[in-house]
């Protein structure tokens, strides 16, 4: 299953992936160093599939695309947070990185192991056995999901 990581609110482009590194638009490259300024070895303990779980207002700060595109480059399966900037929510869906809102983050703890069931909108916590729901993705974005995000989705429809 996938593994939690645990983060808080307010966590900016910039911590997820520093300016300092983006003077490469090369995914492998940026995806060594996300989060790297909150936690400077997370990058190697990320295993592909875990999910990031914060609080409020994930995303912040600069409206760069490559916070979302170095994440789903390090293997994270998913994002879930109370809250995001607007900016980072669509640029999350444009570069098919799994974004998903719930209040309930606080119930959730790093370490724990989720399953999402994204076509019934629901999120399994199997460490806890609680079950919490977010609203559906709406179809055209769930295909830019499936695709791998915007790019890919035009190139399927030329």
């Amino acid at each position: 299953m996938n593994k939690v990581w645990k983060f808080g609110d307010n966590i900016d482009t910039d911590i997820i992936i520093a300016a300092r590194y983006l003077n490469t638009s090369d995914e492998n490259e940026l995806a060594k160093h996300i989060m790297e300024d909150a936690d400077p070895a997370f990058s190697t303990k990320i295993l592909k599939g875990d999910i990031i779980v914060a609080g409020e207002n994930f995303g912040c700060g600069s409206s760069r695309e490559h916070a979302p595109i170095a994440l789903k480059a390090a293997g994270v399966g998913a994002v879930i947070a109370k809250s995001y900037a607007r900016i980072f929510y669509r640029n999350s869906f444009n570069t098919g990185l799994l974004i998903l809102e719930i209040n309930e983050t606080d119930e959730i703890n790093e370490g724990d192991e989720l399953k999402i069931d994204v076509d019934n909108g629901v999120i399994l916590n199997l460490t806890t056995k609680k079950e919490y729901k977010f609203s559906p993705i709406p179809p055209f974005m769930q295909e830019l999901l499936k695709s791998g995000g915007l790019i890919e989705y035009a190139k399927t429809r030329i």
